[in-house]
Order: C-alpha cells, then sequence, then structure tokens
C-alpha cells in the first residue's frame, strides 16, 4: 500500500479523534457545571451556619427565630425533594435545573439585604425550595448524560469529591466572610448561580421528557410527611419525649404510610415505588440513610468540639477540615480505579468499614486529646471511608434504571441523606448534651466534660456504621451485568 493510500486512513483517523476529543471536553464542561450546583449545596448550609452567631447581633434575633434560619431550608430542601426529582422527569432536567438555581439566586438577593428576621428566615426556605428542585435535576442529568460504567463511574466520583470539598469550603468561606459582613455569605451565591447559569443555556441539553400528569396527592403527602419529619428531627434534642418531637414525627409517619398507599393506586407518581421493589437498591437507599445519619452527627460534634475544647476559631476550625477534604477528594478520584480493580462491593464495605473505624477511634477522645492524636486521624479515615462508600452507593441506586425514574430515584436518594442527616445530628447531639450534663456532676473541667459528651455520642455513630455494613454485606449485591462490565 502506497503513502498516497494511507493519506484518507489517517485523515479518517484524525477527525475521529478530534470529534472523540470535542465530545469529551464538552462533557467536561457539562460535568463542571453539574457538579457546581452541588458544590452550592454543599457550601450554603455550612456557610450560613458558622454566620448565625453575627445574623443574631446584627438583626436582633431571638434564639427561636435564629434556629429558623437552619430550619426554614432543611424543611423546604427536605420536603420537596422527591417532588422537584418528578419534577425533573415531567418537566425537563435541564428545566427544572435552571429555574431552581434563577429561585437560589433570587432568594439570596433577598436573604442578603434582608432588614428584618422575617425577610431573611422566608429567604431561606426560598434556598431550600430552589435546590429541592435543582440539586435532583443535577444528580439525574449525570445519569442520564454519562453512560453506565466507567464514564458514570468517574462522573460520580467527581460529583462526592465536591460535595466533600464544598462542606470544607463553607466553613472557610463562613469564616472568612463572617468576619467582613454576614449578608456577603447570602451574595456570595449570587455571581456563582448566574454564571452557571449562563453555563448551563449553552452548553446542557434538554433530557427526554416523560409523560404524565402530576400525582397532586402524593407530592402534598409526601411533602407534608417530610417536613413533620425532618422537624420532629430538628428538635430532638428539647427531649425525645416532648410533644414538639413526638407529635410532628408521629404525624410524618402516618403521613408517608398514607403517601406509600396513594403511590400504589396512582398512574404517575411522584415517587414509583418500582424504586424500592428491587431488594439492593432498597438496601442502598437504607445504607445511604444510616451512613448519613453517622457522618453528620460526627461532623457536627467535630465541629463544636475542636471550638469549644481546643479553642479553634470558625476559621480555624474551617482549615482544620482540610485533611478531610484533601482526602476525600483523592479517594474520590481514584474510585473508578479501585472499583474497576477490586469489584464495587469490597469497594463500599470498605469505606463503610473505615467510617466505623473512625466512630470507634473517636470513643476513646478523653481530656488530653489534642488534634493530632484524636481528631487528624478520625478525619482522614472519614474522609476516604465517605468517598469510597458514597461513590458505589449512587452507582448502585443509579445503575439500571429506566429513563423516566431517573429524575424520581436521583430525589428519593438526595431525601434519604437529609433523612439522614437530620436523625444523625439529632441523636448525636442529644446524647451529647446529656453525657455532658452528667459527666457536669461529676467533674469541674470543662476540658473532661467536653470529652465525655464526644466519646459518649460516636457510640451511635458506631452503631449506625455497623447496620450499615451488615447491610451491605447480605442485601446490597453487584447486579450480575455490572460483574460482566
Amino acid at each position: 500500500m502506497t503513502s498516497r493510500d494511507t493519506q484518507p486512513a489517517t485523515r479518517a483517523h484524525d477527525e475521529t479523534a478530534q470529534t472523540a476529543g470535542r465530545h469529551n471536553r464538552r462533557l467536561s464542561i457539562v460535568l463542571g457545571i453539574i457538579v457546581t450546583c452541588q458544590l452550592m449545596v454543599a457550601v450554603d448550609s455550612n456557610v450560613v451556619n458558622i454566620a448565625l452567631p453575627e445574623i443574631r447581633s446584627g438583626l436582633d434575633m431571638s434564639g427561636p427565630a435564629l434556629a429558623w434560619v437552619f430550619s426554614a431550608y432543611s424543611l423546604a430542601y427536605g420536603g420537596l425533594l422527591l417532588l422537584g426529582g418528578r419534577a425533573g422527569d415531567l418537566l425537563g432536567r435541564r428545566r427544572m435545573f435552571i429555574w431552581g438555581l434563577a429561585l437560589v439566586v433570587a432568594a439570596s438577593i433577598l436573604g442578603g439585604v434582608a432588614p428584618d428576621e422575617s425577610l431573611l428566615i422566608a429567604a431561606r426556605a426560598l434556598q431550600g425550595v430552589g435546590f429541592a428542585f435543582a440539586s435532583p435535576a443535577a444528580l439525574s442529568m449525570i445519569a442520564a448524560t454519562f453512560a453506565d460504567g466507567p464514564e458514570r463511574t468517574r462522573a460520580l466520583g467527581v460529583f462526592s469529591m465536591v460535595t466533600g470539598f464544598g462542606i470544607t469550603l463553607g466553613l472557610i468561606l463562613g469564616g472568612i466572610l463572617t468576619t467582613l459582613s454576614w449578608r456577603l455569605v447570602f451574595f456570595v451565591n449570587v455571581p456563582i448561580g448566574v454564571l452557571t447559569i449562563v453555563l448551563a443555556l449553552r452548553y446542557l441539553t434538554e433530557t427526554e421528557r416523560h409523560t404524565g400528569t402530576f400525582d397532586l396527592l402524593g407530592a402534598i403527602l409526601s411533602t407534608l410527611g417530610m417536613v413533620c419529619v425532618v422537624y420532629g428531627l430538628t428538635h430532638g434534642s428539647d427531649g425525645w419525649a416532648e410533644p414538639v418531637t413526638v407529635v410532628p414525627i408521629v404525624v410524618g409517619i402516618v403521613l408517608i404510610a398514607a403517601f406509600v398507599c396513594a403511590e400504589r393506586r396512582a398512574d404517575h407518581p411522584v415517587m414509583p415505588l418500582r424504586l424500592l421493589g428491587d431488594p439492593v437498591r432498597a438496601g442502598a437507599y437504607l445504607t445511604f440513610v444510616l451512613l448519613m445519619a453517622a457522618m453528620a452527627g460526627t461532623y457536627i460534634l467535630l465541629s463544636l468540639y475542636i471550638q469549644e475544647a481546643l479553642g479553634f476559631s470558625p476559621l480555624i476550625a474551617g482549615i482544620a477540615f482540610l485533611p478531610m477534604a484533601s482526602v476525600q477528594f483523592a479517594v474520590a478520584k481514584a474510585a473508578p480505579r479501585l472499583i474497576a480493580r477490586f469489584g464495587r462491593k469490597q469497594v463500599l464495605l470498605t469505606g463503610v468499614v473505615l467510617m466505623m473505624l473512625e466512630a470507634i477511634w473517636l470513643t476513646t477522645t478523653h481530656e488530653s486529646t489534642n488534634y493530632f492524636t484524636g481528631v487528624l486521624g478520625p478525619f482522614v479515615l472519614l474522609g476516604a471511608g465517605l468517598s469510597l462508600a458514597f461513590v458505589t452507593l449512587n452507582m448502585t441506586v443509579l445503575g439500571g434504571l429506566e429513563p423516566r425514574d431517573m429524575g424520581a430515584a436521583s430525589g428519593l436518594l438526595q431525601a434519604t441523606q437529609q433523612l439522614g442527616l437530620s436523625l444523625g445530628v439529632a441523636i448525636l447531639t442529644t446524647i451529647y448534651q446529656s453525657a455532658r450534663a452528667e459527666r457536669a456532676q461529676e467533674s469541674t473541667g470543662a476540658a473532661d466534660i467536653l470529652a465525655h459528651g464526644m466519646s459518649s455520642a460516636v457510640i451511635a455513630a458506631v452503631i449506625f456504621t455497623a447496620a450499615a455494613l451488615l447491610i451491605s454485606l447480605f442485601v446490597v449485591k453487584v447486579p450480575e451485568q455490572a460483574v460482566a462490565a
């Protein structure tokens, strides 16, 4: 064959390579747009929580009103996630992504200029509504855009990596911005949100819309049920026998039971029950609840401990979380290769075991514990365990889905995460406060009291992770098609 004969083949090969390169670059941009939304979700909650003392003094807010700055967001976000996920399936995920972020931007402006507590609380609720529609759309667009297998695994690795980094970034940003003005913690969302919307309009393509009507009854029951349960859990620290805790949780459970019954008869349910008909997927959802409870409760306790017991300022406390974020970043990046080499099940089990070891380590906290002997090691274990477990669980939940169910599955996934977060924070902080009060009657040393509260509370995290390990061992199995791939 002459060189002249090989020229057309060479040109065709070059054109194919260029096309593939353009496709990969576009996918990278799309992934960057999608995960920016998740970064905003992760940053937003923490950056505002750090600013709460300054917000209280700036607007002269009472304690109960200040609590609603957190609760209004949590209730709106947690309560509407199922509806937001289904809306993406029916109305288009790109549309819900953009509309949700636009509402977040508007609410952030309102929060930044709020002259009183009423408008500020309303702004936080609107932020929760916006993220409840944008966040499930973002996750489901990953499932719809990236092919099931190594490509989606890498995308979910980035998604998990950004989530972990965003939590730490929120603490650091909160410390920096609050020193300038608490209003900046709201305004910071505006340029990021606007830029993300502009890029989404240019680069994101609308996903297939699926025919159907909104299940109005299911939407109302699921929203009210989730709101009641989350509200009750946020008051767990007031006492588990108190009416403000018991009544909302009981009402919420009744409403969720009615929701399940309604979904059985609905033609186009908000949450198709077939998502939970697969025991593997149902086990993955339950494992998510348990791991989120362990992670969120431990995270809050560590934030309190390094500030109250170790004397770190809010800014230094945020920087102290950087090792965890760095490990989570590196492990999430390596997760696709680890899954390809060792298998999804082994990687999941390793992640859960690392999280359990981290909780067990923290049970040894005592009055002489310092950052390097008792906090840094658990941070490393927690960051590595979170990445390994969450990437594999995301794959299990989103793998093998019909396109019409991706939004609903994503909304349910994030609703279970929010439920686990509320459960973990409520239980661990309640035990923490009770253990501190009990120890205070026996000891006058502040360091000993705080250490006893920490070591007692994280026993609950050990139990959560142990239960997650059992489910991962016996329920969450790798589908046969994943093994073949």
